[in-house]
């Protein structure tokens, strides 16, 4: 999406610590502004603040979700097909 970004993730317990969704985030967006600052010769704020987190139960039913996730640069004009969306990538397990 040109404006925002959609991720799916299950936290990882390495044995010693279970990182929360607000540790990931402050990682993912620390590393990817200081790539993308430096790829655009430039510096500031890239990312918003804030974030909308949302934790799934199980009775969500985590692929309809992951299948909305997928779907959604069609019905936001981006593509006419998932297909042609480039930046999707979907782990080979799902």
């Amino acid at each position: 999406m040109p404006d925002h970004l959609h991720l799916v993730l299950a936290p990882l317990d390495d044995g010693s610590a279970v990182y929360s969704v607000a540790e990931i985030m402050q990682g993912i967006k620390s590393s990817s502004a200081h790539r993308i600052n430096r790829l655009l010769s430039r510096k500031g704020q890239v990312w918003q603040h804030e974030s909308f987190d949302h934790v799934l139960r199980q009775a969500e039913g985590i692929r309809a979700k992951v299948e909305y996730v997928i779907q959604n640069p069609v019905p936001a004009g981006l593509v006419k097909t998932v297909s042609e969306y480039r930046w999707l990538w979907v782990a080979p397990t799902m």
